[in-house]
């Protein structure tokens, strides 16, 4: 059994910006664990530009910025290991992994984070209806199919799902000659950025049908042959007569990622909504020593921001290895009216610094006072002009407003009279 002070699962951007900030924090021993061929995951198939405005402040594609920080882990002497596939991790933090060079190998560690990212939902998961066939495949898979090994997924596609996978692809499909006939969305909103909308769908003039889903799918002779869609009731119920038939041979997911935390599930650690661990200000689980944080935490809609919190969770690890993050205290953060989750979960920890509030909100809304309340009183309160469940709503309270709050805190939408 080999020791190290950090075990970082992931070399994605959270996993990467994690390595760097414990670094520079003092934590030397450090261990990437990543079980594709190169660090970077997702992003290395995102050959596409808009990555990049936040926390460069330039607009970069996947490639580019993942670089960025693959070359910071390497200049840092961040040990990582590639092609690597974690097997096992139990609540005392030791770590089983496995590649062809080491063999198995088993790891203690001080502090773990998890940096697993998500996956896409398949067609089993949201019960697709009809024929069986070929043709039927999720949005980041035909991503990668054409971006990393030049084969495109088909000529005449219908996507479901207005998630910003789905939009971009619309859009590259489309650069690459394929016909893409609709976008149809379940809900009555895009689940997509607007920007997304913008420039994948309404430059290329590629038509959005909200409130409607796949009815059915036929494809006798072993591929997509046709895709019914319908429109919705307002309690996701078929309505009859609404239906619109596309002659096309692909359909594209693009219905929803799912924080990937299998290992995660068997630690037993607290779960939440998210379907990621419940965590403190500090992205501890309930799992001493065990930190989550980017997709497998909750699903972001910017990448900037799954590097900022794997940086968060690269000091809260850092803290808990030099045994500055002690729990001094324990206050419950809930979500409330009109909020869908938020993270942090719990406020534990006392170390004198703002904390950054991250929510959803459960359906568009315009005119509202965010407020942040314990018990009786206002904590802290803001305008928000609009909030859509798309775009990740982030705000910092200052420390000074939470040192005497005892009480969990409440955050829920007050419309604006």
């Amino acid at each position: 059994m080999i020791k190290r002070d950090l075990v970082i699962i992931g070399g994605g951007s959270a996993g990467m910006a994690a390595a760097i900030e414990a670094k520079k924090n003092g934590i030397d021993d450090i261990l990437i664990l990543e079980k594709d061929s190169v660090l970077g995951g997702i992003l290395n198939q995102c050959i596409h530009n808009g990555f990049g405005l936040t926390e460069f402040k330039e607009e970069l594609t996947g490639p580019e910025y993942l670089s960025r920080f693959a070359k910071q882990v390497e200049e840092m002497g961040i040990e990582y290991k590639l092609d690597s596939l974690v097997l096992d991790v139990t609540e005392n933090k030791i770590v089983t992994y496995s590649n062809a060079k080491d063999g198995v190998v088993t790891v203690e560690a001080k502090a773990i984070i998890f940096a697993t990212g998500c996956y896409e939902r398949s067609p089993g998961a949201i019960q697709l209806a009809g024929d069986r066939c070929s043709g039927i495949i999720t949005a980041g898979t035909a991503q990668k199919y054409l971006n990393i090994h030049g084969f495109l997924a088909g000529k005449r596609i219908v996507i479901l799902g207005s998630g910003d996978i789905g939009l971009i692809m619309a859009r590259r499909m489309t650069l690459e000659g394929a016909k893409v006939l609709c976008v149809s969305e379940l809900m009555p909103y895009s689940n997509g950025l607007n920007r997304n909308i913008a420039q994948c769908l309404n430059d290329y003039d590629i038509p959005l049908y909200l409130s409607r889903s796949v009815l059915r799918v036929e494809g006798k002779k072993g591929r997509v042959e046709k895709v019914v869609l319908a429109a919705v009731d307002d309690k996701m119920k078929f309505i009859p007569g609404t239906e619109m038939e596309f002659e096309c041979d692909t359909l594209l997911l693009s219905v929803g990622l799912i924080p990937y935390v299998s290992l995660l599930d068997k630690l037993h650690a607290e779960m939440s909504s998210t379907r990621g661990a419940k965590v403190n200000d500090q992205l501890m689980t309930s799992i001493p020593g065990v930190f989550a944080c980017g997709n497998c935490l909750h699903v972001h809609d910017v990448v900037d921001f799954v590097t900022d919190e794997g940086r968060d969770a690269g000091r809260g690890a850092s803290n808990y290895i030099k045994g500055l993050a002690n729990k001094k205290k324990h206050i419950e953060v809930k979500p409330g009216n009109g909020v869908s989750y938020v993270i942090p979960q719990f406020i534990e920890t006392d170390l004198n610094s703002d904390i950054t509030f991250k929510f959803r909100v459960r359906k568009p809304i315009q005119n509202v006072f965010v407020n942040f309340t314990s018990g009786e009183t206002l904590v802290h309160k803001v305008v928000r002009p609009v909030l859509i469940p798309s775009e990740m709503v982030m705000i910092k309270i200052n420390k000074d407003k939470l040192a005497n709050v005892k009480d969990e805190i409440m955050v829920s939408l007050e419309e604006r009279k």
